[in-house]
Order: structure tokens, then sequence, then C-alpha cells
């Protein structure tokens, strides 16, 4: 009786074709644009921050434009990550601390 290894543990002849190639660089695509968008996110909550810490409590348009902002962003890094595969965005919420003003606008259409 002969025994043969498990196909786990045979190299993958995909990694020497242009299929392996092309997966690989669609993979290093989609991790740029993850971060991409995680950093547009932080600049966006950063402006919010930032434009209440100063005290412009008196210009609601430009908190609700700032908010608005920050919840168009967020909802480019959900729709990112699951293209990505990751379903989960609870950490995300938690990681950079998204004001729940800010997460009831996702998705939403804004009225001119």
């Amino acid at each position: 009786m002969a025994i043969r290894p498990p196909q786990a543990f045979h190299a993958s002849r995909t990694a020497e074709s242009g299929l392996g190639i092309l997966e690989h660089e669609l993979a290093a695509e989609r991790a740029s644009a993850l971060g991409r968008h995680g950093q547009k996110l932080e600049a966006s909550l950063a402006r919010l921050r930032q434009w209440s810490a100063e005290g412009g409590q008196e210009d609601e348009a430009t908190r609700l434009a700032l908010v608005h902002d920050a919840a168009d962003a967020l909802w480019a890094l959900f729709i990112q990550r699951e293209v990505c595969g990751l379903r989960d965005n609870r950490d995300i919420v938690r990681r950079y601390g998204i004001p729940s003003e800010v997460l009831s606008k996702v998705g939403t259409v804004r009225s001119r």
C-alpha cells in the first residue's frame, strides 16, 4: 500500500503562474486602499474633534457638514473592509472612537 502526502503540503503551482501574480497584486491593492480609507477617516475625525475643541458651537451647519464628512469616510472604510473579507466593524468603531452622531449618519444621503 502506497502512502501519499496530503495535497496541502505540495507547493502551489498558482504562485508561479500569472494568476498567482495577479492575486498578489490585487491583495496588495486592497490592502493599500484599506489604509488610504483609514487615513481619510482619521483626518475627517480629527477635523471634527478640532472644530469641537475650538468652540465653534454657534455654526451648526459647519458641524453637520463635518459629521457628514466623517460618516462618508467611515462608510467608505466599511465597504473597503467588506471587499477585503472583514465583516465585523465593531473593532473599527472602538479603535477610531467613532462618535454615535457619526455612526447614525453612515449611509445616509445629505439633503441639499
